[in-house]
């Protein structure tokens, strides 16, 4: 028997504690995201409230009413701006959208949209292809908090330069700023490039499919699972596609250590993007 515990080993087992008691209580399950990012934020939580162990965290979680809240904001992951990776949005403009052409209709899911810059992305793409008003764009996340933001079109105003830049690596064909009004603050997209998108929530983790599509796109997401969630994820997406549909992935992951990766075609290595055999 085990006389004695490290402190490393001390803590994995209150993370372990604690990841349960909020799935206890919320539902929302983290028990299979990478421990190193989930240990990054636990701890910066812990340093905001002055909390010593993660075990007074565990009581927090279970006593203090809203407080399970502020972890769920604290673990959902909120990376995003308009066209991030221009390259990817090129190659889906000069490679994807010709075959899009051919539909009678399109439907495209965001998975783990966060405030919405990538499913805005799309529209605008779409809207200059002359392919949007035959779309419909599914935009979700976990976090509902970042939902209702993210359906109401607004932009800091501070990172419309970028975005501009963003937009035109990625092979704009108009003045960027046609899509948008501004004030001292804000920019606010214009409501036609948002009647397309029902942003709504839905947890990767624990729900299922719910329609087929001809793009999937989840970018970034799945670097914070584990193997076993990627795996899970991955079958969610599988059954999600349409014949011939593709899912788009983040630039540092990948499909080839899947076992679906024999059902996909390797469509455009570079930009990770894979089509359904």
């Amino acid at each position: 028997m085990k006389d004695t515990l490290t402190v490393e080993e001390r803590e994995d087992i209150e993370i372990e504690l604690l990841l349960q008691a909020i799935y206890s209580v919320s539902g929302f399950d983290f028990r299979k995201y990478m421990r190193s990012s989930i240990k990054r934020r636990v701890e910066n939580r812990m340093r905001l409230d002055h909390i010593r162990r993660i075990s007074g965290m565990i009581e927090m979680v279970l006593y203090e009413k809203g407080y399970v809240e502020k972890l769920l904001n604290d673990f959902s992951i909120n990376v995003t701006e308009m066209f991030r990776d221009p390259d990817f949005f090129k190659a889906f403009r000069l490679k994807i959208v010709p075959l899009l052409k051919q539909l009678p209709e399109i439907r495209i899911w965001h998975a783990g949209c966060s405030t919405g810059e990538e499913a805005f992305s799309m529209a605008i793409l779409l809207k200059e292809e002359g392919l949007y008003e035959k779309a419909k764009i599914y935009a979700t996340d976990m976090n509902e908090d970042i939902l209702s933001h993210a359906e109401k079109g607004i932009l800091p105003l501070n990172r419309m330069q970028s975005y501009t830049k963003n937009y035109l690596q990625a092979g704009g064909k108009q003045e960027f700023s046609e899509y948008y009004t501004t004030d001292y603050q804000n920019a606010y997209l214009n409501s036609s490039l948002l009647k397309n998108i029902v942003f709504f929530q839905h947890n990767l983790v624990t729900d299922g499919s719910f329609n087929e599509f001809h793009i999937i796109l989840c970018r970034n997401v799945m670097i914070y699972f584990t193997g076993e969630l990627q795996t899970y994820v991955n079958h969610l997406f599988y059954d999600s596609l349409s014949k011939k549909g593709f899912l788009a992935v983040g630039s540092k992951e990948t499909l080839h250590t899947s076992s679906l990766s024999e059902d996909y075609e390797d469509f455009d290595s570079k930009e990770r993007i894979y089509r359904k055999l």
